[in-house]
Formats: C-alpha cells, structure tokens, sequence
C-alpha cells in the first residue's frame, strides 16, 4: 500500500519503549508492516489516518500516521481489543 519511507515522531518512539515496559512487543518493523499492509484504515483527528493490523489473538495494533507527498510520519499507536476495532 504505502511505498514511501516512513518515519517515526519522538513521541511514537517513547510509546513503542514504555509499551516495552508492559510486556508489550512492538517494534518499528511491525509499526512499517501493518502500514504496509493494514487489515483497515480510518480517518482520524486532524485528516490524519489510522492503520490497523493484528498484533495477537486478542489485539489490534492502531498507528496514527500523516502521509505527504515525501514520506509517512508516524504520529502516534496504540494496541486495542479486537473486539472494540473488528466486527465479527
């Protein structure tokens, strides 16, 4: 889907560390492999979009991002509960 290189904000790189911390495992190449091939996308706040993809059984990886011309900036993600993003 999205061929541009993609970049990481401060604020998306402290959230993949403190997820860490929580025994959360995300890293940036999972953030550039469900951009690349999200199972969903949504606008989000301020024309901003929201790439979804699996992160376990239970879970869902939501990445906020900005896309230009040049590159996909990576604003912020966050994990959800499938059953809150995913209708069955």
């Amino acid at each position: 889907m999205l061929n541009k290189p993609i970049k990481f904000s401060e604020h998306s790189k402290i959230i993949i560390d403190i997820l860490g911390k929580h025994d959360v495992s995300i890293n940036e190449k999972l953030v550039e492999e469900i951009l690349r091939a999200p199972s969903k996308i949504e606008m989000g706040y301020k024309n901003r979009k929201i790439a979804q993809g699996g992160l376990d059984y239970r879970h869902v990886l939501r990445i906020v991002y900005e896309e230009n011309v040049n590159e996909i900036l990576v604003i912020t993600l966050y994990p959800g509960r499938k059953t809150r993003y995913e209708k069955n």
